[in-house]
């Protein structure tokens, strides 16, 4: 019974690990982008992601070894959501990312 919840344990930190990767990811690609982008993309001001982004990077820090509490699954939805809807719009805006192209040219 004891190596089940070792193995628990184990899971849910490298879940809380990756959740953090994400939000750090998803923070500094925020700060990267220029202010206009973001206006431009048709998305919420810089300012509103970098905060909603700073407080999920501060809540996965905090629910790292807890990170299937609702506030830690909240934390990582905002970051997802910044990472799948904003960050796309911001590259195609900037020039950085095309739609259906690949590293190597056209899918």
């Amino acid at each position: 019974m004891n190596a089940f919840a070792s193995l628990q344990s184990t899971i849910v930190l490298v879940l809380g690990v990756l959740a953090l990767g994400c939000e750090v990811f998803a923070i500094v690609d925020a700060l990267r982008h220029r202010r206009d982008a973001y206006a431009a993309a048709g998305k919420r001001t810089k300012t509103f992601w970098t905060i909603v982004l700073a407080v999920a990077l501060a809540v996965g820090i905090v629910s790292l070894f807890n990170v299937l509490s609702f506030i830690g699954i909240i934390a990582f939805v905002a970051a997802a959501v910044y990472l799948t809807d904003v960050r796309p719009a911001l590259r195609q805006v900037t020039g950085r990312g095309h739609p259906n192209q690949g590293p190597y040219g056209a899918w």
